[in-house]
């Protein structure tokens, strides 16, 4: 067979499209919008290459208008549970053994239909199930999710050609080689990205995958599966189902083939996954991976010596894209006492202009909140906030579900930095702040530090030099993605590689050569060109 040292495409960041007034690409994803919402889609299960139905559904609707029906998936039990890992280990002997090449050229090609004829079809499956406007879609279900499938290709090869050094008469390689058994993607619903990330990392890694997605992300996900099998992605290396999420533990955690979990999600559930897979690791084959993303309460750090219009663009943008539903949403602030006023003023001119509605109106700047249990978490909070003599509202604090889950952008601000939702992660469009004495700076920098259990973004916005480099350094450990005159939210692949620590998971950097590092269990291989033939040292000779 013929062999060569392939170099893959040099991957760059795919631009993002503006859906500008009268732009092609606008009256495209209009067109798509259109189409999607006039059929009721029948979602099945894919395992082992074949649609699986259970004829247990459940209804799929967008959440800006949930009395419309976008379709229903069927609902897996514990024997598709069964079945989807049994036809991944069938598949696996296969996909391990296939030339990294060909793994490469799969996901690339799954890339350039996303980026191409795909693009217009995921933006707008995620516009409807997630309830995401278009800009925001294009930046996640398009451009994000082809990085996280160029870039991982080019550091799969950077690992595979991390070799050790060698001494005269010996040869030593790594082999990187797949985890032994099968992996399991548990994704969440507010990246499409993320969704297509985790299951494609482990498998381009030549690892096959279990992936359940959010109940509320089925209806893009179902367009991811058809983008991985039109890529080429073989029968039973991903494989697609929907069941409760005790059930895949039950099946899933006592499996003695369970190698990995790739998971993003809340900080409770992976705590609990994390405490049963150590109460079962005596079932396993191997000690299993455990990676994953979970939640954040993160912060916007203000000086004295910030400009007062940045800081509320930053608060504007962060806090309330996607209403607030991105694992790195700024959720808290610290805004000192000379700046407030200013920042109070431009803040609510810009809110007053955020309009909210329907994706398909692409006026809309804030759309709906998922569903209905986070607008009823969301609006319970805003009530008692409202209630509470020491908390002010200074915007927002409206909540409507008749029609979709409309929570409006709140501000609320506290007059206790410990304040209740100073340190909970809500997961919607609720920013609290806190405004401090101008010249308790460094004070504050603690309380931010020890606020919250969570470490995952977070960002200063100051003039002062001095002032940054004390704030970068007292809150080192406060966020693993850390933002310098910047909102917390946006990280790019292969430029902010994205994860934090405490309590939001393990690092592992999603858009990270490290990442893919976790899917591989390297084996050394020594080579000895001409062995020795006596066991007598040197140092044995008699003086």
């Amino acid at each position: 067979m013929p062999k060569g040292i392939f170099k893959v495409p040099t991957p760059v960041n795919e631009p993002v499209k503006q859906y500008a007034s009268g732009s092609a690409e606008r009256k495209e994803l209009q067109a798509m919008l259109k189409e999607m919402r006039s059929k009721e889609l029948d979602i099945p299960m894919y395992i082992g290459g074949k649609e699986v139905r259970s004829n247990n559904k459940v209804r799929v609707a967008p959440p800006h208008d949930h009395k419309h029906t976008l379709g229903h998936f069927h609902k897996s039990d514990k024997t598709h549970i069964q079945q989807a890992i049994d036809a991944a280990m069938a598949a696996r002997e296969k996909w391990v053994n296939l030339s990294w090449e060909h793994r490469a050229s799969i996901f690339l090609k799954a890339a350039d239909l996303i980026a191409g004829p795909y693009r217009a079809k995921l933006n707008a499956a995620t516009m409807l199930g997630q309830s995401k406007n278009a800009y925001q879609a294009e930046i996640d279900s398009a451009c994000e999710i082809i990085d996280f499938l160029r870039f991982n290709v080019h550091f799969m090869t950077e690992i595979y050609a991390e070799q050790p050094i060698s001494s005269p008469g010996v040869w030593n390689r790594l082999e990187w080689r797949p985890l032994e058994g099968f992996v399991y993607a548990l994704t969440p619903f507010n990246f499409t990205a993320i969704a297509g990330n985790l299951p494609t990392s482990c498998a381009l890694m030549g690892n096959v995958v279990v992936w359940k997605p959010s109940n509320t992300q089925v209806y893009s996900a179902n367009v991811l599966m058809e983008i991985f099998q039109k890529a080429g992605v073989p029968d039973g290396v991903i494989n697609l189902i929907y069941p409760s999420g005790p059930d895949a533990a039950e099946v899933i955690f006592n499996h003695r083939d369970f190698a990995g979990i790739h998971f993003t999600g809340s900080t409770e559930v992976f705590q609990n996954i994390w405490q049963t897979i150590g109460n079962n690791i005596h079932k396993y084959k191997s000690y299993p991976k455990i990676v994953g993303e979970t939640g954040g309460k993160d912060f916007i750090m203000v000086h004295k010596t910030a400009d007062a219009k940045e800081v509320a663009v930053a608060l504007g943008r962060g806090a309330f894209e996607y209403q607030g539903q991105k694992c790195s949403a700024a959720s808290r602030a610290y805004i000192p006492s000379n700046l407030w006023d200013d920042v109070k003023i431009f803040l609510t001119e810009d809110l007053k202009t955020m309009k909210m509605g329907p994706t398909e109106d692409f006026t809309n700047f804030i759309n709906a909140v998922i569903d209905e249990k986070s607008f009823d978490k969301l609006q319970s909070y805003i009530e008692k906030a409202k209630a509470d003599k020491g908390v002010e509202v200074v915007a927002g604090g409206k909540c409507d579900k008749s029609k979709g889950y409309f929570i409006e952008p709140t501000v609320l601000k506290v007059d206790d930095p410990k304040y209740v939702t100073m340190c909970e992660e809500l997961f919607g469009p609720v920013l609290t702040l806190h405004v401090y004495d101008e010249n308790k700076f460094e004070q504050m920098l603690d309380i931010v530090d020890s606020t919250s259990i969570y470490a995952l973004t977070g960002s200063i916005m100051a003039s002062d030099r001095y002032a940054i480099e004390l704030a970068t350094k007292k809150l080192s450990n406060a966020a693993g993605n850390f933002y310098i005159n910047d909102k917390c939210t946006g990280a790019v692949v292969g430029q902010q590689p994205f994860g934090g620590a405490r309590g939001s998971g393990t690092n592992d950097k999603a858009g990270a050569k490290v990442n893919l590092l976790r899917w591989v269990s390297p084996r050394t291989i020594k080579e000895t060109w001409v062995p020795p033939t006596d066991y007598r040292y040197p140092f044995l000779q008699k003086d």
